[in-house]
């Protein structure tokens, strides 16, 4: 059972509006479902704008930032919960630890290596939780094509490949990881 998600996104909204749509659908859909979002804990951006309207929308929002971020006064300061932790590497942990999914939305290098990381930790057996892509306008194509050339080379096994769960809609991803 899926009682909460932790989703990686960007810190910044991105130069298209279908990000910032696709996010505050995304937090709507989880507060409708009753599933609590765990997230980086910021008041900006995607992270920010997901994370209001998971509270808006009376679903419960929990954040995990480090000190050195909430101190340059990043951090959200509306949340049902907020966890302000020493290091990024404790972040990680304690979002994985209070997540029983996790899903990535657009985003820079932060929520790829996030997102790659609890990849992985699936893959090593770590844990069992399911994980997924909201592709919105096709922006992780390109990411998930190079992912499909490293099975066809020989560096991803087909079983970890398909361990990603990849839609383009909100609800249908949330469904798909669920049913898993």
């Amino acid at each position: 059972m899926i009682r909460s998600v932790c989703v990686f996104c960007g810190s910044n909204a991105g130069n298209d509006p279908r990000f910032a749509d696709a996010a505050r659908e995304f937090g709507a859909l989880l507060a409708k479902e009753g599933i609590a979002l765990v997230y980086g804990g910021g008041h900006v951006g995607l992270m920010g704008i997901i994370a209001d309207a998971v509270l808006a929308n009376g679903g419960k929002a929990i954040g995990v930032i480090p000190r050195a971020l909430w101190d340059r006064e990043v951090g959200h300061r509306g949340l049902t919960e907020l966890h302000i932790v020493e290091t990024m590497h404790e972040r990680k942990a304690l979002m994985a630890s209070v997540a029983d999914a996790f899903v990535a939305l657009p985003g820079g290098l932060g929520t790829l290596e996030e997102i790659f990381e609890v990849w992985t930790w699936a893959q090593l057996g770590i844990h069992a939780k399911p994980l997924g892509f909201l592709d919105v306008a096709g922006f992780y194509a390109p990411l998930l094509e190079h992912l499909d050339r490293s099975v066809d080379a020989g560096f991803i096994r087909v079983q970890y490949r398909a361990m990603a769960i990849v839609d383009t809609d909100p609800v249908t991803l949330l469904d798909r990881l669920i049913r898993r």
